[in-house]
């Protein structure tokens, strides 16, 4: 055997043995900051889309998924299809984002689900993102109502996103009856 098929076979193996070994978990690093834990995954699964999760730890939730994103951005998702959960975000100004409506910082929610006309088609997850504008520093204020249960059982499970700039946040929390609330503040 030559040299350079020794040291090619040599190279091979521990490639070999590298790609073979077990490989840590991914971790998730918690910051506390704003009220809410500060998320950064390191991991490479695939994303999965409608549950409001950063699932390949890139620092968007849900993209690739047909869901507007931006520089500031805020999904609710659920499961139970009959459930009425609101997201409702207000701006550093003091103005709501409304479904379809921009707010004069660019803020708007796609969509409210369940929907009346069934557009969520039981794939309830409301977004507010930034669609035009500059990324507007202050408080970011976040409330999460259950409206309604439209004969689900509660509680309701809610996973929670929010990009505001380089920072990511989420949480999972359950609402357990109707008018309950989850309120946090994100500044920036």
């Amino acid at each position: 055997m030559s040299a350079v098929s020794a040291r090619a076979t040599f190279v091979l193996a521990a490639l070999a043995l590298g790609c073979a070994a077990k490989r840590p978990p991914p971790k998730a690093v918690a910051v506390a900051g704003d009220g809410l834990p500060e998320s950064t995954l390191v991991t490479s699964a695939p994303e999965l889309c409608g549950n409001a999760l950063d699932d390949n730890g890139n620092g968007l939730a849900d993209e690739g998924c047909g869901i507007a994103t931006g520089m500031v951005q805020f999904l609710a998702a659920w499961d139970e299809p009959g459930a009425d959960v609101d997201l409702r975000v207000t701006d550093p100004n003091g103005e709501l984002a409304e479904t379809g409506r921009p707010t004069a910082s660019g803020l708007v929610k796609e969509r409210d689900c369940p929907g009346r006309e069934g557009e969520c088609r039981g794939r309830n997850l409301e977004n507010v993102y930034l669609e035009q504008g500059e990324l507007l520093r202050g408080e970011y204020r976040v409330r999460i109502r259950l409206v309604s249960l439209n004969g689900a059982e509660p509680p309701i499970s809610v996973r929670f996103a929010a990009r505001v700039g380089p920072r990511v946040y989420s949480a999972v929390f359950t609402l357990k009856r109707v008018e309950a609330d989850f309120e946090t503040v994100i500044r920036l």
